[in-house]
């Protein structure tokens, strides 16, 4: 998995009923764009996380861009 500023992970529901979770990569921790990521979420929460493989990155054409 690789990552950059300003690109998005997307988390899928783990049960039935769950909804999937969006949020911002507000920092690359890891070298080359690996895990673990710093992260925005909607409701401006904070969080550091290495996703497993119920996540997926969305990039967003904004790498390497301060926010």
């Amino acid at each position: 998995m690789e990552a950059h500023t300003g690109d998005r992970l997307l988390t899928h529901g783990r049960t039935v009923g769950e909804q999937d979770r969006v949020a911002e990569i507000i920092e690359v921790l890891g070298e080359g764009g690996s895990p673990p990521y710093r992260l925005r979420n909607q409701d401006g929460h904070e969080s550091i996380m290495a996703p497993g493989p119920d996540s997926v990155v969305q990039h967003t054409g904004c790498q390497g861009k301060e926010r």
